[in-house]
């Protein structure tokens, strides 16, 4: 719209030309909205409210009297408020560059009366202190102007080669130095211990390895051994079963043998000698029967047929005990039996035989004519 003017949100608009503002100056303050300007009867202008930066590089001397060559850096803009904007725009609104320069010479007039209080150490260590000093003296004549400072850094402090800050450093230096070096030394064998802890670990690592591997190794070299025996000691197993199965079976071939040998052998041998033995003790009986039948006068050829048929009967009967499979259960004892047997029943024919003659005989036979029909 033709006359209405608008400031940038950075500026302030000064309209002048009617009526004073509330604070009597002789323009009117228009911030953060526009305003309508009648044409030919009202001048704008705008002052800026933006950030401005001034350096300031002073030779201060300080309480000591030593001289510091001492650098800052001046943020500053004008003030918010009307007052601050009237001030400034009174002072600075038709040469806005200036703003820099007068507050570069304010804080070095500060900058030094602040520097020549201190001591060369207090400046050096306590630069904070020295800005918030120059700060706090300069507030009010940088209020006066329409100004206000947002921050004041303090760049370096140089004691233009004299070498006091650089001797005043130097203890320091070198307890830094020694610290540092002995935290590098600390850091050295700190990190030579964690190699040789590193080493030692993979030194240990490889040998449980090598030792896993040589279990391994083992256990797969047993196995194998294992599946490779295998077979022969399964031969070797089925073989001592067969020998074991040969050897019981020849014994007991062995003992059937040895029942044989008893049985064709020892006792046929046995009923032979039995046998001899009968007829040893048949013969001695018909001696003692022939003794008597020459003793006796009436009865001399019926003893001597009996007597000559008592070693034929035995005879028979040890034939058929030699014949016979005869289970001897009392060794020699137990032949002699048989044969004291054998005897006593020739004996007892011979006996019996002998009364049945007797019984049967006449007067007028004889014993030679009763037994030749028995012949």
């Amino acid at each position: 719209m033709f006359g209405y003017r608008v400031p940038a949100p950075d500026q302030a608009m000064l309209i002048s030309g009617g009526k004073p503002g509330r604070t009597n100056a002789p323009f009117r303050v228009v911030t953060g909205h526009g305003a309508f300007v009648m044409p030919v009867f009202r001048k704008v202008r705008y002052l800026t409210l933006a950030m401005n930066e001034a350096e300031v590089g002073e030779v201060c001397v300080t309480k000591q009297g030593i001289s510091l060559n001492v650098r800052a850096v001046i943020a500053f803009k004008v003030g918010n408020d009307e007052e601050s904007i009237v001030n400034a725009g009174q002072r600075f609104l038709s040469d806005q560059d200036q703003m820099a320069i007068l507050t570069g010479r304010i804080f070095a007039g500060h900058l030094r009366s602040i520097v020549g209080s201190m001591t060369v150490e207090e400046i050096v260590t306590e630069r904070q202190k020295l800005a918030t000093e120059v700060l706090e003296g300069s507030k009010a004549e940088m209020a006066t102007i329409g100004l206000t400072v947002d921050s004041l850094q303090i760049q370096s402090i140089d004691d233009m080669k004299i070498g006091y800050i650089a001797a005043m450093s130097a203890p320091h230096n070198a307890a830094i130095q020694q610290a540092a070096s002995i935290a590098q030394a600390q850091a050295n064998q700190l990190a030579a211990q964690a190699e040789q802890d590193s080493q030692r670990k993979q030194a240990e690592y490889g040998r449980q390895t090598a030792i896993v591997r040589a279990q391994y190794k083992a256990e797969v070299d047993k196995a194998q051994a294992e599946a490779a025996q295998a077979g022969p000691l399964a031969e070797a197993q089925a073989q001592r079963q067969v020998i074991a199965a040969q050897t019981e079976l020849a014994q007991r071939e062995a003992e059937l043998r040895q029942q044989q040998l008893v049985t064709e052998v020892v006792r046929p041998a046995e009923a032979e000698a039995e046998r001899v033995r009968l007829l040893a003790e048949a013969d001695a009986a018909k001696m003692r029967v022939q003794a008597e039948a020459a003793a006796s006068n009436n009865r001399v050829a019926l003893d001597r047929m009996l007597i000559d048929q008592l070693p034929l009967i035995v005879r028979e009967a040890a034939q058929g005990l030699a014949g016979a499979n005869v289970n001897i259960l009392n060794g020699a004892d137990g032949l002699g039996e048989i044969a004291a047997g054998l005897v006593s029943q020739g004996l007892a024919i011979l006996e019996s035989v002998r009364k049945g003659v007797a019984m049967s005989d006449k007067p007028t036979s004889t014993p030679s004519q009763d037994l030749e029909p028995a012949e």
